[in-house]
């Protein structure tokens, strides 16, 4: 039974709707029935919650590709120290890949990106200038064995053509790395 607006009441059939139809008539019904106002409340909480799990689906991947990251730097700093470059030569090779990608060295980047002086830029990057790093990095590692690269001209040459080619197919799809805002510290722990 319902009650008809002049206090009449009628028998009605129950029906079935999906959830989408159930969401158009809480969204479209008078807030101030009681059903409506739970119903409305009910799909503002769930519609938070699926926020809420897609921002941390985001959140994850970016973590993972941060550890991709520091694990890929980490092997090609082993190949290139045994091809004679020391780790200064690891940090400048790095900051001129930075600078092939980004178009400015990493000291700028930090700056126009306010990342601390301390603190490593990659932290900061949004997941796809994360990518874009490892992949460069990947590149060469893989290129300076391949090519038998040896001393810190020729790979790091070689670093910078990667990051020069990264660069051009992003930009090449619109996607300018240097223009992209930074993301929150990782290493804040806010998500881990």
């Amino acid at each position: 039974m319902v009650i008809l607006g002049s206090g009449a009441e009628r028998e009605v059939d129950n029906i079935f709707l999906t959830r989408y139809a159930c969401y158009l008539v809480a969204q479209n019904g008078d807030s101030r029935k009681q059903e409506i106002a739970f119903a409305q409340n009910y799909f503002a909480i769930q519609t938070r919650r699926a926020e809420l799990v897609e921002q941390r689906l985001i959140e994850y991947e970016r973590v993972q590709a941060r550890t991709k990251l520091a694990e890929t730097e980490k092997l090609l700093s082993g190949v290139l120290y045994e091809r004679g470059v020391d780790n200064q030569g690891f940090a400048i090779i790095r900051s001129k890949g930075d600078k092939a990608l980004f178009h400015m060295d990493t000291k700028m980047l930090k700056r126009k990106l306010d990342v601390p002086d301390s603190r490593p830029l990659a932290d900061f990057l949004p997941t796809i200038s994360i990518k874009a790093k490892d992949f460069a990095a990947e590149m060469t590692s893989v290129n300076v064995q391949q090519k038998d690269l040896y001393g810190q001209t020729a790979i790091e040459n070689e670093h910078v053509d990667n990051n020069v080619a990264v660069r051009d197919m992003l930009v090449g799809r619109g996607i300018f790395p240097e223009q992209i805002p930074a993301n929150e510290d990782i290493a804040a722990g806010v998500f881990l």
